[in-house]
């Protein structure tokens, strides 16, 4: 399958950090949607196009782990990439046990997690992904 312009869903209680990955990731050359929970992603998913979630683990209503496993329950194959300030080995067996693509601690720098969302997007639908962008 082959994609034109991915979308990504950035799924944060923190509105300033969502705002800088989406304008990060938009100049890399993805389309961006945005919730601030995961209540907020999941209804965005049953509304929109989406290739990759990429989420915050602790936000009001839905941790992004309690968010992961529920998008598995519907959207089994769609990547999806946790971050979080707390990164510890029983967070990460959690996530991987959810089936969360990848885990990062935050900070997290844009370029590491644009090519994790490459790798993703390559590995999920065989879209070699956008130029590089400095």
């Amino acid at each position: 399958m082959q994609l034109e312009i991915p979308s990504l869903l950035i799924t944060d209680d923190d509105e300033d950090l969502r705002e800088t990955l989406r304008e990060g990731l938009e100049r890399r050359g993805f389309s961006t949607l945005a919730a601030g929970d995961g209540e907020q992603a999941l209804e965005i998913l049953q509304s929109e196009q989406v290739h990759l979630l990429l989420l915050d683990m602790y936000m009001p209503r839905l941790s992004g782990l309690e968010t992961i496993r529920r998008v598995k329950q519907a959207f089994a194959d769609l990547p999806c990439i946790l971050m979080t300030a707390s990164l510890d080995e029983r967070l990460a067996e959690e996530a991987r046990r959810a089936r969360a693509f990848r885990v990062f601690s935050k900070p997290v720098p844009l370029a590491d997690l644009a090519g994790s969302v490459r790798l993703a997007l390559q590995q999920t639908y065989g879209w070699p992904g956008p130029a590089r962008h400095t």
